[in-house]
């Protein structure tokens, strides 16, 4: 317990270093804690003899910690056997020779190791070796037998006869040559039966997989056996069937299920089988016998259901592709354009296009069921031309069954295909239009039809060409009297509002209306007017157009220009002093205005600022960026770049600002950065990535 009680009167540096490399008070030094934990204890000898004369000297801390039972016939023993290895035996004796054996186990051990060896080692070990090592010269046939020669050790290498040297009493190295070779001779025995034991034993392994795999084989060749002996009968019975005179002919709804019998208890044969001439044979008689008196405009539906059926035991899975070339591979595709198609093609031909709703009734029947090349065929061989030709003989203005009647109802289906036949019944519509007058309210009811069917440039462009002339003239026409106002001409321009566009109407009314409304207005403020009747008289004016019209800015500009002329007028001194309170009413109504007008911007502005945030682009009006400049600080803040003014910094008077380590400046909407020599303008994107 005081080991180490020294410490005390030092720092203690041995007993830190002894804790810091694992040592724990009261255990043993060393890893795995092996030391003695008490000092060596001295034991005194009883006499001042030597070591050992007054027996055992260890203590008893050395019996517990190192027990040694001493034997002394042990010890006598080993004591003898060393004391006589010093002598040199006289009589010169010699020791017995010690062998090697290997057992069976061995060789084949061996034989298996040399077994591995590569092809090119194999090679070099057939090579003739001559070994002049020994005090003969030996012939070897491989590299191997070399390393038999030390198979059998001897006590010590031969050493050279010397003239004190005696020769060997009994030396036989041919007898030794032939034992030695017969024991090679019967270690190859060995290797080679084990080796063809294994091959045996690796044949059988083999050949009993063979028989499993040819068992397998068999029971599956006798299964496709017995399947395809079934399907022969079936198709046997089917033929059979088939004869004319036959007592229980085969109907096609039986044929059906024979085919589904097929594809579902035998699916392999089925799709091995060449299912074209199969249903060349059976089906397509059966078909045309279905379908001999079937009219199409009648019964659109005729069929379907049977079709579709045999669509699904016919068609091909593999094929992707969907042309005519398919007919020799695809049964149903085939039997399609062999059966059903020349139904189609004679009722197309006596149909008459402008009765259109029983051929789209059955095509929109049957475009689920037929192949899409076919049905493409259809269409654009057989509908287009007929509705071609019929475009070309319409006469707008003689024709008393609109076009639109018969063309719109192919849009689903023929869609871009009718897309050549827009061209010639806009110019059929222009030549009718030029003597038409905008009191003929029949020509809005033709055109209606066609603004969502034209693309919208092709319209404009019509309107603009045949419709907005028109409405010019009439507007010219139209006479503003506020005394005794006819407002026909007038109602027959805006009926139009939603057939042109915004603009092309405010364009006609900068011209042709809004001069000569301000006109009036002017002269009648200089013949001593009624102010309440004039206020009346502007706010039915504008009651006559619609939001889209007023929000417009040229229209809020000569509204507003009528209320700075009225406001003129009441200003002077004698339109104030004729009519006492006209300048308050008139004050009142332009306030008035200018409220709503802010009220319908606030508005816009609103709901443009929620559709932004619906679609992600902003959550709210405020977080809209006004101007570029705020655009470039939302995007400074989204990048997380300090974008801030240089105060007292100006190029050409515009303000330097520093978007993160670079200064740049904006002018009308065009960022310019800062380059060694000049200003160059770059984009938002680049400016964010130089930033970076």
């Amino acid at each position: 317990m005081d080991f180490g009680s020294w410490e005390r009167h030092t720092k203690g540096i041995g007993q830190k270093l002894l804790q810091k490399m694992g040592y724990v008070p009261g255990r043993g030094l060393g890893k795995n804690a092996q030391g003695i934990i008490n000092p060596i204890e001295a034991k005194q000898r009883k006499g001042k003899g030597a070591v050992g004369a007054y027996g055992s000297e260890r203590t008893t801390q050395s019996l517990q910690d190192f027990p040694v039972v001493d034997s002394e016939e042990e010890a006598e023993e080993e004591f003898q056997k060393e004391l006589s290895q010093w002598r040199k035996d006289p009589n010169g004796g010699k020791k017995k020779p010690k062998y090697s054996y290997k057992t069976v186990e061995e060789l084949k051990a061996k034989g298996r190791i040399n077994k591995q060896l590569a092809a090119p080692q194999k090679e070099l070990s057939q090579v003739k070796v001559i070994d002049m090592t020994g005090r003969e010269q030996k012939v070897y046939y491989s590299y191997s037998q070399i390393s038999h020669k030390h198979n059998i050790p001897d006590d010590s290498p031969q050493q050279p006869l010397g003239k004190d040297s005696k020769p060997q009493g009994f030396a036989l190295p041919e007898l030794e040559h032939n034992l030695q070779l017969l024991i090679d001779i019967t270690e190859q025995e060995i290797i080679q039966n084990d080796r063809q034991l294994q091959y045996e034993r690796d044949m059988v392994v083999n050949l009993s997989h063979e028989i499993q795999k040819m068992s397998e084989v068999l029971s599956h060749e006798e299964k496709a056996i017995s399947n395809l002996s079934k399907v022969l009968d079936m198709v046997e019975e089917c033929e059979r069937r088939m004869q004319p005179g036959c007592e229980n002919p085969l109907t096609l709804d039986e044929c059906a299920k024979i085919f589904e019998t097929l594809q579902d208890k035998y699916y392999e044969e089925y799709r091995m089988s060449d299912r074209v001439d199969l249903a060349v044979a059976i089906v397509y008689p059966l078909m045309k016998d279905y379908f001999k008196n079937w009219d199409p405009l009648k019964d659109c539906s005729y069929g379907t259901e049977i079709i579709a059926k045999w669509k699904s035991l016919l068609e091909n899975d593999q094929l992707l592709s969907h042309s005519g070339q398919d007919l020799s591979t695809d049964a149903f595709h085939r039997l399609m354009w062999e059966i059903w198609m020349p139904y189609v093609r004679n009722i197309v031909a006596r149909w008459q296009p402008r009765n259109c709703g029983s051929m789209v009734d059955f095509l929109d029947s049957w475009v689920n069921v037929v192949p899409v090349w076919i049905l493409d065929n259809i269409l654009d061989q057989l509908i287009f031309p007929k509705l071609q030709k019929e475009v070309e003989s319409w006469n707008p203005l003689t024709d008393t069954v609109p076009i639109h009647s018969w063309i719109h109802p192919w849009l689903p289906l023929m869609q871009a295909r009718l897309e050549p036949l827009y061209s010639p019944i806009r110019n059929k519509l222009a030549n009718a239009l030029q003597k038409w007058h905008p009191s003929d309210s029949s020509a809005k009811l033709i055109l209606q039809p066609w603004k969502d069917v034209f693309t919208p440039g092709s319209w404009e462009a019509f309107m603009v060409k045949n419709i907005v002339p028109k409405l010019g003239m009439c507007l010219n026409e139209l006479i503003i009297n506020p005394h005794q106002q006819h407002m026909d001409a007038f109602y027959w321009v805006i009926d139009w509002e939603g057939m042109i566009s915004v603009s092309s109407l405010v364009g006609l009314l900068e011209k042709h209306f809004f001069p000569k409304w301000l006109q009036v207005l002017c002269s009648w403020l200089s013949n001593s007017p009624n102010y309440e009747e004039i206020t009346k008289w502007y706010l039915g004016w504008k009651s006559m157009f619609s939001d889209q019209v007023l929000a417009h800015p040229s229209i809020k500009d000569k509204f507003n220009e009528a209320l700075d002329i009225m406001n003129r007028a009441v200003s002077s001194s004698v339109g104030g002093y004729m009519q006492p309170g006209a300048r308050e009413n008139i004050a009142y109504l332009t306030h008035t205005e200018r409220r709503k007008d802010f009220q319908y911007e606030a508005m816009q502005e609103r709901r443009e600022a929620e559709n932004m945030a619906q679609r992600g682009i902003g959550v709210a009006a405020s977080s809209v960026p006004m101007n570029f400049k705020d655009l470039i600080q939302t995007k400074a803040e989204e990048h997380n770049i300090v974008f801030m003014p240089v105060i007292g910094k100006r190029h050409e008077g515009k303000q330097l600002y520093t978007f993160g380590r670079i200064v740049i400046y904006i002018d009308r909407g065009v960022v310019f950065v800062q380059g060694e020599k000049t200003w160059v303008p770059t984009s938002l994107q680049s400016l964010i990535d130089m930033a970076k």
